[in-house]
């Protein structure tokens, strides 16, 4: 299958996918909506369009909601590519925004230095805990699935041991930490609103990745690796750094996404679970197909319908929990490799077939000029 034919394919694939986990919700809303109509104008129309107008205080709700899962789709599109389901991106989130918050808290510096010093431990963090599964896989042959998904859980608890015993702030009614230094914040591209100037942070990181894998060695390399382990390792390129690098990068932008929007979006740190960011940044990786420059549009479709599933629950009564059902199957079907194999098939046969009666008509107009 040609280039062209295989983007049309894979376009038509996302949007059956699409298409049924919205009709799934579809039926769920209906059994659930006490008015189904409303609960539908909340879930495609009010987060965008509320009493006839343009809805912009929820657009800028969406747009500062794709920042963490930006940074988490790019993570997993990089690791993905080099054929490493990781799934540590929760728990490098999660440790990202920690020792962001702490820092933000017990280290006063200027006001421009502050945030950034913040985020890059941050990000550091995250890298250096993505070692752990990296090295298992390489020099173990340890599962990264299964190391990273009990990474997650190792690095929450810990968490929590220190922000409950030795950081909290006992003033308060729940468990958190003191306020952030005013010096530390990630300042609001909007006032008011959940926009900050992460999301323009997150463009500029989409537009590196993609040139780091397209444009440069270490990339190529990667998505080598990914295509066939085993050609890349014979023909010798150093498969176990490249692994333990792909890893690391998907580290440092998970723990860079939770740096910015701890101190974007809190006074305090707070998160006392998993965030989802990670799991959320499965879903958007899958949907942008490994590709970094598609992780925003995907992560805005997801960030709308999330809005609109808050949106649901607001005014309809119908459990904000919605979208988890909409990624669940959106998932399923982007993870089934025979979904829509026929489809494939029936166009693989087809594309065939014009190139055979395209030669045979090249070949009958030179013998003809003959």
């Amino acid at each position: 299958m040609g280039n062209k034919q295989k983007l049309k394919f894979e376009f038509m694939r996302g949007f059956v996918a699409i298409a049924i986990a919205i009709a799934v919700a579809f039926i769920f809303i209906f059994i659930c909506a006490d008015d189904p109509a409303k609960a539908l104008n909340c879930l495609l129309i009010r987060p965008i369009i509320s009493n006839g107008a343009l809805n912009v205080s929820s657009i800028l709700t969406i747009l500062g909601r794709m920042t963490p899962i930006i940074f988490t789709g790019l993570a997993v599109c990089v690791m993905f590519s080099a054929n490493q389901f990781n799934l540590a991106g929760e728990g490098t989130v999660m440790a990202g925004g920690f020792v962001a918050a702490l820092l933000a808290i017990y280290v006063p510096m200027a006001a421009g230095l502050h945030p950034v010093v913040c985020i890059l431990v941050g990000a550091v963090v995250g890298g250096l805990l993505m070692l752990i599964p990296a090295i298992a896989k390489v020099k173990l042959n340890a599962s990264e699935m299964v190391c990273s998904l009990m990474l997650n859980y190792v690095v929450l608890y810990v968490i929590m041991h220190f922000l409950s015993n030795v950081f909290a702030d006992r003033s308060q009614g729940s468990t958190q930490t003191y306020p952030f230094l005013e010096t530390a914040k990630v300042a609001k591209m909007v006032p008011g609103t959940e926009l900050t100037w992460g999301f323009v942070i997150a463009i500029i990181a989409t537009i590196l990745v993609g040139f780091f894998m397209y444009r440069t060695r270490w990339g190529y390399t990667i998505r080598m690796i990914g295509i066939n382990e085993s050609f890349s390792k014979y023909s010798g390129m150093r498969v176990g750094g490249v692994i333990v690098l792909s890893q690391v990068i998907g580290g440092v932008l998970s723990g860079m996404g939770g740096a910015i929007e701890v101190l974007g979006r809190y006074n305090t740190f707070l998160w006392k679970d998993l965030p989802g960011y990670g799991w959320t940044g499965i879903t958007v990786a899958i949907l942008a197909k490994n590709n970094p420059l598609a992780i925003p549009f995907a992560a805005l479709f997801i960030a709308y319908l999330n809005r609109g599933c808050e949106l649901m629950s607001i005014y309809a009564s119908v459990p904000a929990e919605m979208i988890d059902i909409i990624q669940a199957v959106i998932f399923l079907f982007f993870a089934a490799e025979q979904f829509m194999s026929k489809t494939r098939q029936k166009m693989v046969v087809k594309e065939t077939k014009e190139e055979l009666a395209k030669k045979q008509q090249e070949a009958a107009v030179e013998g003809g000029n003959a």
